[in-house]
């Protein structure tokens, strides 16, 4: 099932493409000489690419080795360090398959997961991922692909399957990694948000909008609550699962009409909280990311707090990677950074 085709010795050896927004040609050619890549990109750039070892999702946010960065021109590499594993799997995983990502992913290894957002799949597995069998005992880390904020209802996020050069709009896009016996990888979050001591709300269906809720046992329009108590739409609706936190961000509330839209799927009888403020959006987040003594091997970051902690031309310290509508790290999560590092066992 694992196994990476050896590439040709380069004739010239390329400079590392791994956290870094590259032209496409440069990621052509890492391609080409074997490298095993994540790669994200606008659809227009990724459709450019030729066959090989990687797996790709559109978006055009990234924090590399600039800061912060909005681009259409260039495409975002992660790179799989060769010394670390022993082979890979790349493949599609639809509505019917998703449930079998743990049980098909290597005993000992990671895999990287990328969903195209507001897809039926997004649901799915937001939905139900907690519940898929040996869930939690692999680790799987991943991102949902999106589009330019301006694009929203204009463009659609897809994936793309580097093997074979395929794109989907539905499925989502899968490398399975197996490490090295004497390896092993580990994945953490950030998430600076904690529930707040607002009403209790209630949603009475599953779905990425709504347009009535609970407050507090009493049935209201939402997008009318969200205005009346002049919500900070920055912050994310909360939900406390058995002491972590699991956030969704709102994306839109209709200012003539009663819907609102989210990044991430509120569920039917969950009970949230709009988060409690942050004194300073920037500096908590910053001041939230861990210092690691090992390397990262992937990581992401929510679209939001890329826009809210301004993070255009900002660094945030050794985590670089793609800002995006939704983040795996297991399961589906909203406003959060989600990081893997592969250490010693």
């Amino acid at each position: 099932m694992f196994g990476i085709t050896s590439p040709q010795p380069p004739t010239a050896p390329l400079a590392s493409v791994s956290g870094r927004l590259v032209t496409v040609a440069e990621a052509a050619a890492a391609i080409r000489q074997g490298r095993v890549l994540w790669i994200g990109g606008d659809e227009t750039l990724l459709r450019q690419l030729p066959t090989g070892h990687w797996i790709g999702g559109s978006i055009p946010y990234f924090v590399a080795q600039d800061g912060g960065e909005t681009s259409r021109e260039r495409v975002f590499c992660s790179e799989l360090p060769p010394s670390i594993a022993t082979g890979i799997d790349i493949r599609f995983y639809d509505l019917d398959t998703i449930s079998r990502i743990a049980v098909e992913a290597p005993e000992n290894g990671f895999t990287i997961l990328l969903i195209p957002a507001t897809s039926e799949l997004h649901l799915s597995y937001a939905q139900n991922a907690p519940g898929y069998e040996e869930m939690f005992l692999k680790p799987i880390a991943g991102w949902v692909t999106g589009v330019h904020l301006d694009d929203l209802g204009r463009s659609h996020p897809v994936v793309y399957n580097g093997k074979t050069g395929e794109a989907s709009r539905e499925r989502g896009m899968v490398m399975h990694v197996a490490l090295r016996p004497e390896k092993i990888a580990q994945i953490g979050i950030v998430n600076t948000f904690r529930q707040g001591n607002g009403d209790t709300l209630v949603f009475n269906e599953t779905g990425f909008t709504a347009n009535r809720c609970e407050v507090n046992g009493v049935e209201r329009n939402f997008a009318e609550y969200v205005r009346e108590q002049k919500i900070d739409q920055r912050l994310p609706l909360v939900a406390d699962y058995s002491g972590t936190m699991i956030n969704v961000g709102l994306q839109r509330v209709d200012e003539r009409g009663d819907e609102v839209s989210f990044y991430a799927p509120v569920f039917k009888g969950i009970r949230y909280r709009f988060a409690a403020p942050v004194e300073n959006y920037v500096e908590a987040f910053q001041s939230a990311i861990p210092k690691l003594e090992q390397p990262v091997v992937f990581s992401c970051n929510c679209v939001l707090n890329y826009l809210y902690s301004e993070l255009e031309g900002k660094h945030t310290a050794h985590m670089t990677g793609p800002m995006t509508f939704g983040e795996i790290a297991y399961q589906l999560l909203n406003q959060t950074m989600v990081y893997l590092t592969v250490e010693d066992a």
